[in-house]
């Protein structure tokens, strides 16, 4: 089951490590950069909750989360090997929506899985070992571009951009299909006793459904009014995206009312907008740390290279081989900080068992607050292999416990959707600094990149005292807000 995750960070190192460098060698300025990102958030918005209420409901000869996790590394596998050929700005952001989707696919069961195969008391223990290859995993993908140049002798630039992303293609169908082929789903008499439940799916309520409308009344009204204040107001045209976003929300909800209402097409949309509305309370509080970090982690994610770029005059250019030696060394240190989350990972369920799952989160992110804090004020890049120690620490938690918490949190028969809705609100902060961040960096920091790590460690600091508030669950106390 984890060699798969391997497989799969794979392709998410690769995606933090070059995406960036990709955009600004076709031309991209920086304070675009964080839109131009906005695929991999929207995509999984839209694609996890989808697949996650799907396996819940999907029995065949390979189970039901197994067949999402082959053909998601499948089509990753091809769109690895397309995207480094790209040569315009707009082909690379299709590509990457592309990639990104197809990642979701084959990354969302496998979460699911470890909650559907393993009791409670060892699930912090099972999703810490997933960690563990999870930072094996990048810390490989991060380090390849430097191995491949530094190693192998391949000419740098494009040429080691395209030679890491298939070798990441290969390392992916070997791994996910290992995972595939050897990993057992649940014994026989279990997964009937499931299909029998699932024979029945839940129909959503009159009042459920009432709700629906008037949340998506709310929120598509909500969007078309900020949207038509914009251009008014003179404010930044970022805003049209989260205008755009509140009024598809709205309309989903709409029109998954109406096809219910009709008879046009099954209730599942219904059914997973529906559990949004009645979130356990876990869920509703994890939901707002969760906002914080991942915020952080995608301003992180973004605006490294250019900011450790900037701290060389000589490497400012993105067509220097300067830049390109620094976007290399952003690689390593990414590589460490994935390291570090490996192997606190190996302490980490003892650490929680002791201190708590929220006290021990809520320590991990104030570790990556100061690493992040770090990144922004330090004035050598050599220097920053000690702030990515802390990165690192938070790295292991964020990867970790919340699922640890919500897998206790949240009913058995809905896990799937459950964990698809939990990477909502890992998304939706994303989408917000993706509209936003280009605005921050603008405005009170002049364009300069390093201000975005500033408001990154902000971000984490506030998600570790949001932590403490998360209530501990059991399965008798999976109360529905």
């Amino acid at each position: 089951m984890c060699l798969g995750l391997f497989g799969v960070q794979i392709v998410w190192g690769l995606q933090n490590v070059n995406t960036s460098r990709i955009f600004q060698t076709l031309g991209a300025d920086v304070d675009e950069l964080a839109l131009l990102w906005i695929a991999a958030p929207i995509t999984g918005l839209l694609v996890q909750p989808v697949v996650g209420h799907l396996s819940d409901r999907t029995w065949g000869r390979l189970g039901r989360r197994r067949p999402y996790i082959l053909a998601g590394g499948l089509l990753t596998a091809l769109a690895l090997l397309a995207m480094p050929s790209v040569t315009t700005l707009w082909s690379a952001c299709v590509m990457l929506w592309v990639l990104t989707a197809s990642i979701n696919i084959a990354m969302e069961p496998f979460r699911a899985l470890v909650a559907d195969t393993l009791p409670e008391p060892q699930r912090t223990s099972a999703f810490a070992l997933q960690v563990f290859f999870i930072g094996a995993g990048a810390v490989f993908a991060s380090a390849l571009p430097w191995m491949l140049t530094n190693w192998f002798g391949v000419g740098g630039g494009a040429d080691t951009v395209t030679a890491a992303y298939a070798v990441g293609a290969v390392v992916l169908l070997v791994t996910v299909g290992w995972s595939v082929a050897t990993t057992p789903e649940r014994p026989p008499g279990q997964l009937a006793a499931d299909a029998a439940d699932i024979a029945h799916p839940d129909v959503p309520s009159a009042s459920g459904t009432a709700a629906l409308t008037t949340s998506g009344v709310v929120w598509a009204l909500g969007g078309a009014l900020l949207a038509g204040l914009t251009p008014l107001l003179g404010a930044p045209r970022e805003l049209y995206l989260m205008a755009g976003i509140g009024a598809l929300f709205g309309a989903l909800q709409l029109a998954a009312v109406a096809m219910r209402r009709f008879g046009r097409s099954s209730i599942g949309m219904v059914v997973i907008v529906e559990d949004i509305l009645h979130m356990p309370v876990v869920l509703r509080r994890l939901a707002l740390v969760q906002f914080f970090t991942w915020f952080g982690m995608f301003a992180l994610w973004v605006y490294a290279i250019p900011a450790v770029a900037a701290l060389d005059p000589a490497s400012r250019d993105p067509a220097s081989a300067g830049y390109g030696r620094s976007a290399d060394w952003v690689g390593m240190l990414f590589a460490e900080y994935n390291a570090i989350a490996a192997l606190v990972a190996l302490v980490l369920p003892a650490i929680a068992r002791r201190a708590g799952r929220r006290a021990c989160h809520a320590l991990c992110l104030t570790c990556g607050a100061l690493g992040l804090l770090g990144f922004a004020s330090f004035a050598r890049a050599g220097d920053l292999w000690l702030p990515a120690i802390g990165i690192g620490i938070a790295w292991a938690a964020i990867l970790s416990l919340p699922y640890a918490m919500l897998s206790d949190g949240v009913p058995a028969r809905k896990m799937g959707v459950y964990m698809g809705i939990h990477n909502i609100f890992i998304v939706l902060p994303q989408l917000v600094a993706a509209a936003t961040l280009g605005v921050l960096v603008r405005v009170p920091f002049g364009g300069a990149p390093g201000g975005a790590l500033a408001i990154a460690a902000a971000a984490l600091a506030t998600g570790a005292c949001l932590s403490l508030t998360i209530p501990k669950a059991s399965h008798a106390q999976c109360k529905i807000a």
